[in-house]
């Protein structure tokens, strides 16, 4: 059985965590600014 390697330390986790973050809110940008995103509705629409 292979040694497995350490847990990433807090920092490495944090890391991965804002890449992560970083590339979704990328992508969401992409979206709306080609217009592909759904529009949310307005407050005080509804009820």
């Amino acid at each position: 059985m292979p040694a497995e390697s350490p847990p990433p330390s807090r920092e490495d986790r944090l890391a991965a965590k804002l890449r992560e973050n970083l590339r979704r809110r990328k992508d969401q940008a992409r979206e709306i600014a080609q217009g592909d995103a759904p529009t949310l509705p307005k407050e005080g629409a509804g009820g």
